[in-house]
């Protein structure tokens, strides 16, 4: 018997997608392709899904976006992509929430639209090794 094996995408209009996905790329670092932000499966951390939420029509999940869609990317680090995201013009909304599925915040794009972005358990970027070490502002490191 035929069946679903995952999600192979997100669709969502926009009043100017060329621009959404520029944005998009610069202010969240996401991979861009033809058509939109596209990822390969292995760039997920370890315990990580893909969820097709359904929502009664009723649901206040999305407020204030008045769009029928919300995307919810993976991320390693919540609340700096949420600083990200409002240095590009993106309006943060509410504080990151953490929960026993890891940490959640949540902004509205360019277009309006609410995203949430999701910081699975354990998905904390680890500091890089190696290379300059900063020096803070008396000029010591």
């Amino acid at each position: 018997m035929a069946k679903v094996l995952g999600i192979g995408g997100v669709f969502v209009k926009s009043r100017d997608a060329r621009k959404l996905r520029r944005w998009y790329s610069r202010w969240l670092g996401t991979p861009v392709g033809p058509t939109g932000v596209m990822f390969a499966p292995k760039a997920m951390p370890k315990g990580a899904v893909t969820v097709l939420a359904l929502f009664p029509a009723t649901t206040r999940y999305f407020s204030p976006s008045r769009s029928a869609v919300m995307v919810n990317f993976v991320v390693d680090d919540a609340g700096a992509m949420l600083e990200r995201a409002a240095d590009g013009g993106g309006r943060v909304v509410g504080t990151v929430r953490g929960s026993p599925y890891g940490r959640f915040g949540w902004f509205i794009d360019p277009d309006g639209n609410k995203v949430e972005l999701w910081e699975p358990p354990g998905a904390k970027a680890k500091p890089r090794s190696g290379g300059r070490k900063r020096r803070s502002a008396t000029g010591r490191s």
